[in-house]
């Protein structure tokens, strides 16, 4: 009974529900996660972030030219960095334009740490923020700032590099490390982590979400040998997962698989993606975010979004369109074949916008290749920027 839920794999597609509802049972069961027991617990950060102050920078910004071209800040403007992490594109934009302020918010305490930093070098012009999107406009309402009164918001979705170089918070296979990739694990240290998915769910579920949000084609394959492996030995170790998941494979296939620079990508990539985004719940957030920039900005008022993957991407683009997303638990982010969901659209105009927003350049701008070659991380980003009507 306990999980019935993960029975039907629809529902493990993007529901906040079945997850909050499966995220409720862990968080009764201290003594029996594999976070609490075998897996990765609360974490110190302060060796962390005196290792990331000790980088230069912590956080390459990614398309940081365009970002500036299109937010185009003025001075005496609000601007909104949704996702600090580093603070790379906040410091461009205090070092371009004077008399800036910047809300910089994050749910990771230690990017909050580094933007208290940041507060301290730039006294008055920048405002830290911790919490998540769906969590942005009660924050600003306790700074009683009020929808439609921000200039500019910046939208940087996905891990930051300081994330994936942190061998303890779980998120890249290269790093051995406990499998948690909990984004804000420090604040919330019984939620459950990506041990705890694979320890407990079973491969129904775990195939669901290797399918939704990995788009993996093998995810049945894997999810059975997740299973048949934990049965042996408890799963809490990044490149414990990924030996299992490499281990589903033949040896000829493990790197077959080739990223946008033509180089050979490990079989696990997409696994570790899928629950990372399950973990925290990200396109769901995504979606509060997105929502959350539309109240907030003024008319006029321009929004900068990166993504790092195709789901992420269409969800942006349909939610510019016009998209009704509003029942997101539902909704299928498949690439729309042309012609088809033209009813779906509520406002679409000629110009690709909606009743809420005009693109500023019709088409997805992605990395130039002298920046993917500086910043290899960045080869995936798509930026995507529109203006409030």
């Amino acid at each position: 009974m306990l999980f019935s839920v993960c029975s039907n794999p629809m529902l493990w597609k993007t529901n906040r529900t079945a997850w909050r509802a499966w995220r409720s049972w862990k968080l009764s069961l201290h003594s029996s996660t594999a976070c609490a027991s075998s897996g990765p617990g609360p974490l110190d950060r302060s060796e962390e972030l005196s290792s990331v102050l000790t980088q230069k920078p912590p956080h390459t910004p990614v398309m940081l030219k365009e970002v500036l071209h299109y937010l185009d800040v003025q001075p005496g403007q609000v601007v909104l960095d949704m996702t600090f992490g580093g603070g790379g594109h906040t410091k461009e934009i205090l070092n371009m334009v004077h008399e800036v302020t910047v809300l910089a918010l994050d749910r990771d305490p230690t990017a909050i740490s580094l933007a208290q930093q940041l507060a301290k070098e730039h006294s008055g012009r920048v405002k830290p923020l911790l919490g998540l999107f769906s969590e942005l406009e009660a924050l600003l309402a306790d700074m009683n700032i009020k929808p439609g009164s921000i200039d500019a918001v910046l939208l940087d979705a996905g891990c930051s590099s300081m994330q994936m170089d942190e061998a303890q918070r779980g998120f890249a296979l290269s790093k051995d490390g406990p499998l948690d990739m909990r984004m804000d694990g420090e604040r919330y240290p019984d939620m459950p982590c990506a041990a705890d998915v694979v320890a407990t769910l079973d491969q129904q579920a775990l195939a669901s979400i290797l399918t939704a949000y990995g788009e993996e084609r093998h995810a049945r394959k894997i999810a059975s040998a997740i299973v048949k492996a934990r049965r042996v030995n408890p799963i809490t170790q990044t490149q414990q997962l990924a030996s299992v998941v490499a281990g589903s494979f033949p040896a000829a296939v493990l790197y077959a698989r080739k990223d946008r620079l033509q180089r050979p990508a490990h079989m696990a990539t997409k696994t570790f993606q899928a629950l990372r985004i399950f973990v925290n719940d990200e396109l769901n957030e995504l979606h509060a975010g997105l929502r959350a920039a539309r109240s907030l900005l003024r008319p006029g008022g321009r929004l900068c979004v990166i993504t790092f993957h195709s789901l992420e991407d269409r969800l942006v683009k349909r939610f510019l369109q016009g998209d009704d997303l509003s029942n997101l638990d539902q909704y299928h982010f498949s690439p729309r074949k042309q012609g088809a969901g033209k009813g779906k659209l509520l406002d679409e105009k000629r110009d690709g916008g909606s009743v809420d927003w005009l693109p500023l350049r019709r088409k997805v701008i992605t990395p130039e290749k002298d920046d993917v070659k500086e910043n290899p991380r960045g080869r995936s980003a798509k930026l995507r920027a529109a203006l409030r009507r």
